[in-house]
């Protein structure tokens, strides 16, 4: 028999646990991500609530809201979802530019934009400018899936989970074929931490409206600074 069943399996679980090692594949690449993952979920939380039903930065879910506007002849409602996917799409283009300029420290300048994006963000919502606060903070989310992109443009989606829920399913059917056993757990997390990260930025939308997009802005800078060390190694 020249291909076994078992032949099948390994190739297959081996394609999957090569996918998820080049992004995380350390303690601090697993710590940056689940970071970042919450960093998303607080300001999609923000953005929710703030557009009232509409995302910053599940596009998925814009997506099926502009078609479902489309169908209702709600064209208004469909054009406000279509200019936040294309804010999007600039935003993960900006994030890209900057990691194909092959700086050794591109997760920094990445990490960097994205906080000044939610500074302005910030401050446009002082000045009573909410469409260019909302514009700021949708590039900013487009730009952070750029943190862990690798050569050829494929990378670690930070500000959706979906993909990192199939890879637990995944990793999960790979554990019980004789794969790493707790191989899943990474991907997971990052799913938890959209999901605290949802409840943290609701709750704080709720006490100080807009307003609350300044502590995502502080932490997207603190960690553009954190991982400066770590690149300087190389």
């Amino acid at each position: 028999m020249l291909f076994k069943p078992a032949d099948f399996t390994d190739t297959v679980t081996a394609f999957i646990l090569e996918g998820a090692r080049p992004m995380l594949d350390s303690s601090r690449n697993i710590a940056l991500a689940c970071a970042l993952s919450a960093l998303a979920g607080y300001v999609d939380g923000i953005g929710f609530l703030h557009l009232g039903g509409l995302y910053v930065s599940f596009m998925s879910g814009n997506s099926t809201r502009m078609g479902v506007s489309l169908a209702e002849g709600h064209f208004g409602a469909a054009a406000e979802a279509l200019g936040l996917i294309a804010l999007f799409v600039l935003g993960a283009a900006c994030g890209s530019l900057i990691v194909l300029g092959r700086s050794r420290l591109s997760q920094c300048w990445v990490l960097l934009a994205e906080g000044m994006l939610l500074a302005l963000a910030g401050l446009c919502h002082a000045f009573d400018l909410p469409d260019l606060a909302v514009a700021a903070i949708v590039l900013a989310m487009g730009m952070e899936n750029a943190v862990f992109q690798i050569d050829g443009g494929s990378g670690l989606g930070l500000t959706y989970v979906t993909g990192a829920l199939v890879k637990v399913g995944q990793l999960l059917a790979a554990s019980l074929t004789g794969g790493k056993r707790f191989g899943w757990v990474p991907n997971l997390s990052l799913w938890a931490a959209l999901v605290a990260g949802a409840v943290d930025g609701a709750l704080a939308y709720g006490r100080i409206g807009l307003a609350a997009i300044w502590f995502a802005a502080a932490v997207a800078l603190a960690l553009s600074v954190w991982v400066v060390p770590a690149k300087r190694h190389h």
